[in-house]
Order: C-alpha cells, then sequence, then structure tokens
C-alpha cells in the first residue's frame, strides 16, 4: 500500500454506468441490445448537460420520497377505521404517537410526558407538534394530525435527500451507486414509518465528514446522530480498529472526543431536570420482550412446535427471562464484534470503514430481541457504501418486502381476524434474517478477497470513505497476518480500470 493518500481520490471522472460496472444490470441490459459501447456518444460527454447522473439520482430520490407520500396518503387523516393502516400498509408511527407521546394535549416532551425516544428524537417531536397544537387550538379546523406528518415528512425527505447526497459525494466516481439507494422501495415503503432518518441523516454527514478529515466535526454529527436513535454510535468501533491499523490514533479519539462532548451536551438538560422522564428510554428497551420477526421469536415459534405441555425450549425459557436474554444479545453482539475486529486486522488490505460499519450494524440487528420494521433503513446507506452489487441487494430487498408484507397480515391477525397462519410470517422472518446474514457473508468475502471488491476495482487501495485512515498500516500488522490470511495480489486494483469484473452476486 502506498504510504501517501491519492491526492485525487474524488476527481471528477467520466463515471460508469450499472451496465458496465455491475454484472446483474449488464445481464438486465442485453434485453435492449446490451451496455452502451466504449465509442457510443454518451450523454455524459456533453458539455453543460443540466441532466448529469448526480441530478439524476437527487431527482429519483425525491420522486421515491414524493410517491412515499401519496402511498401514506390514506393514513394521513388519521380515522384508522377498518384496520386501514393495516390493509393499505400506510401505518406511521409519526402519526400515531402524535396523540399518544401527548403532543396532541401540548405536552412538552420529558417535561410533561416521559417520552420512549432519545432526546434528539424528543426535542424533534416537540419542535414541530408543540407548534402545530398552539396553531390548531387557534384553528380548530385544521387536522392537527395530518399537519404534523406532512411536518415530519418534508423534514425526513429532506434528510434522505441529504443522505443521497452524501452517498453522490462519497462515491464520485461511482454515482450510479446511489440509483440504488434512490430507488429502492425499502426507502418508498418505510421512509416515514418513524423518526430513523434522523439519526440516518446526521450519521450520513459526519460520515461525509470524516471522509474529508474533518474528524472533530464527524464526530459531532455522529454524536447528535447517536442521541436520536443508538446505532450511529456504532460507527466508532470500526473507526476505531482501522485506526489502529493505519496507526492514525489522533484523529479516531477527536472523533470519540466530539462524540462524547455532543451526546452528552443534547442530554444533559434532561438528563438533570426530568431525570425520570431520561431514563424512561433505556428502562422501555431492558423491559420490552422479544419483538416480531427477530432471532428470539423465530426460535420462540419453533419452541412451540417442539416443546408441548411444561416442557420449555430455550427460547421460550429466555422469554419469560428478559433480564437473562439481555445479556445473552449483548454478549452475541460481542463476540460479532470481536470477530470483525479480527477479520479487520488480519484481511489482506485494510477493510473499507463503510463495510466494517455494515457488519457490525447488521450484526446487531441480526441478534437484537427488537428489529422493527424501518430498522431496515439503517443498513440501506450502509450496504450501498459497502457493497454496491444490484443482484444481491434486490434479493435481500425481496425478502424485506415480503417480511412487511407478512407483518401487516400479521398485525391483522392480532386483531382478531387471521389472514395468514403463523409459520408464514415465521417464514418470511427467517428469509429476511437469512439474506441480511447472506449480505454479511458476502461482504466478509470481498474483505477477505479483495480483488472481489468493486469499489476497490475503481478506487484501487484507497478508502474513499476513509479520510485519515488512508496511510501505511502499522508494521505490527504484516507481523500479525504473517502465515495467517491470504496473500496479496501481486498487482492491486487499478483505479478506474476497465470494464471487466469478476462475475459475481
Amino acid at each position: 500500500m502506498s504510504t501517501q493518500p491519492s491526492e485525487d481520490i474524488d476527481r471528477p471522472e467520466p463515471p460508469r454506468a450499472p451496465a458496465t460496472a455491475d454484472g446483474f444490470v449488464r445481464g438486465l441490459s442485453e434485453a435492449i441490445g446490451g451496455p452502451l459501447g466504449s465509442h457510443a456518444v454518451r450523454p455524459d460527454a456533453k458539455p453543460g448537460k443540466f441532466w448529469t447522473a448526480a441530478r439524476i439520482i437527487l431527482a429519483l430520490t425525491c420522486l421515491t420520497l414524493a410517491l412515499s407520500w401519496v402511498q401514506k396518503s390514506p393514513c394521513q387523516s388519521g380515522d384508522w377505521q377498518k384496520n386501514i393502516q393495516y390493509t393499505r400498509f400506510c401505518y406511521t408511527d409519526v402519526l400515531a404517537l402524535y396523540y399518544a407521546e401527548g403532543l396532541s394535549d401540548g405536552k412538552v416532551p420529558y417535561a410533561e410526558h416521559a417520552v420512549e425516544y432519545p432526546v434528539v428524537t424528543g426535542y424533534f417531536m416537540g419542535a414541530l407538534g408543540l407548534p402545530i397544537h398552539a396553531y390548531g387550538v387557534k384553528h380548530p379546523g385544521i387536522n392537527q394530525g395530518t399537519w404534523f406528518y406532512d411536518a415530519n415528512a418534508i423534514v425526513l425527505s429532506a434528510l434522505a435527500v441529504a443522505t443521497a447526497a452524501v452517498i453522490l459525494a462519497l462515491r464520485r466516481r461511482r454515482p450510479w451507486d446511489a440509483a440504488i439507494f434512490a430507488l429502492s422501495p425499502i426507502l418508498f415503503i418505510t421512509a416515514t414509518v418513524n423518526w430513523d432518518f434522523l439519526a440516518i441523516g446526521l450519521a450520513a454527514i459526519g460520515l461525509y465528514l470524516w471522509a474529508r478529515k474533518r474528524p472533530a466535526w464527524a464526530g459531532l454529527f455522529l454524536g447528535l446522530g447517536a442521541a436520536a436513535k443508538l446505532w450511529p454510535l456504532f460507527i466508532l468501533g470500526p473507526l476505531l480498529v482501522l485506526a489502529l491499523r493505519s496507526r492514525t490514533l489522533r484523529s479516531w479519539t477527536w472523533a470519540a472526543a466530539t462524540t462524547a462532548l455532543s451526546w452528552v451536551v443534547v442530554n444533559f438538560p434532561v438528563w438533570y431536570w426530568y431525570h425520570d422522564s431520561w431514563l424512561q428510554f433505556f428502562r422501555l428497551n431492558h423491559d420490552r420482550p422479544i419483538d416480531w420477526g427477530t432471532l428470539w421469536y423465530i426460535g420462540r415459534y419453533l419452541d412451540g412446535k417442539w416443546h408441548t405441555g411444561a416442557n420449555q425450549g430455550p427460547f421460550q425459557w429466555l422469554s419469560n427471562h428478559i433480564p437473562t436474554l439481555n445479556w445473552l444479545t449483548y454478549g452475541l453482539f460481542g463476540v460479532a464484534c470481536v470477530g470483525i475486529l479480527i477479520l479487520a486486522l488480519v484481511a489482506p488490505r485494510r477493510p473499507r470503514l463503510a463495510q466494517l460499519s455494515f457488519l457490525v450494524v447488521a450484526a446487531f440487528l441480526i441478534f437484537s430481541k427488537v428489529w422493527s420494521q424501518q430498522y431496515v433503513l439503517w443498513l440501506l446507506p450502509l450496504i450501498v457504501m459497502a457493497r454496491p452489487r444490484w443482484g444481491s441487494i434486490i434479493a435481500w430487498t425481496v425478502a424485506e418486502f415480503g417480511y412487511f408484507t407478512a407483518f401487516y397480515a400479521e398485525l391483522l391477525g392480532a386483531g382478531g381476524k387471521p389472514v395468514i397462519p403463523e409459520g408464514t410470517f415465521v417464514l418470511a422472518s427467517t428469509c429476511r434474517l437469512i439474506t441480511v446474514a447472506i449480505l454479511c457473508g458476502l461482504v466478509v468475502r470481498d474483505i477477505w478477497r479483495p480483488e472481489l471488491d468493486v469499489v476497490r476495482q475503481t478506487y484501487g487501495d484507497e478508502d474513499p470513505d476513509g479520510g485519515p485512515l488512508n496511510a501505511q498500516d502499522a508494521p505490527w500488522i504484516e507481523r500479525l497476518r504473517r502465515g495467517r490470511g491470504p496473500a496479496l495480489d501481486s498487482k492491486p486494483a487499478e483505479p478506474g480500470g476497465g470494464d471487466r469484473e469478476p462475475a459475481v452476486v
């Protein structure tokens, strides 16, 4: 690996179209005559052309989000008669919790109502909900719930567009990778189910600032993201491992310090003045039972099939002993993180930040006792940056969509109207779990065999997300790796070299 990072890692150059950069899309293109030839007049080649790849991606993201708003429109009035929120697949926590969290009564989050979310999400709910309630009191003709949902949808959609922009900024040589995010049915279905894009947007900005070698500012946004949802905090783990390998601990220390500082600053007012309300989020997650569709839910179902009468299977026993289950989930997640650590240290080339971040967040979801439907959004931008392969991501998306439909059918059944057998929902949950595990396996394979990593085929040994991490490995890495990992290729991948690549999923 070169000692100095490339100075032109983000230099503009003609982007590679999906039909030449991805084997799956290349196969589909055969139906219309195959990929565009190398001597064809390309749209990108016209100087001053407005519809560049980046603008097309951002426009597609806006279109997907607009259609998502339309898809949620049957539920926006709040008149959820005859289970319309499930039969039309338009349920959203944003509207439901406007009433459940006391915002419709003008209650201030944490001060007058113990909100079940981390503080940045609670602040955001109050910042939009309380003015709408105050306006609604003076204008009783408006539907406050609809106004609240629409205001949230605008901000959350803006954060989704910002996330797409970050992907584009980090993949200037591969802009069409961002189309996987922009056109995803996952984005269409779940963008405004909850407030997850608060954390996703803030974490994406943090990753961009890290890539631009602004570790302190990156930590600021990662801390704010972690104060909205917990998972952005996990990114510090991959950053630490890669910083150890590249001898850039000073940058990581700045990022970790500002992450902790920003998290403490935004949490302190609620912690100090409304301590019991602040603890609500932690109490809820500690006491929460096994959630729909998790590994533990699947196991409990199988226990019920294999054990009858007074005999309890292990998963059913864990369901009755939640504190023990909590420790088990933490332990399994910890073991997975140790495995990722070992992989990162002995891999033939330093893994990319997006690859390790995806593995850590996916491991958390796989072993967690809670896996809400919108958590899939956590994985979407990470997998696009970690392994932008259309075929495998489409297969995962199909499994997620199957789970989504089965989940709403199961909710209808819980309301007294059985739609599908319980086993069908368990099968859909299992397929989702398996496809996420397969994605993890494919990312691990790309780390272990870096010649298969399509991002490396474009950027060579540099990590476009790495920022300060693009430095020479510490000497002890080679001593650690000696005899434990596959040998490096005799010739590293050339940045942007050629249209040919291994035909893998």
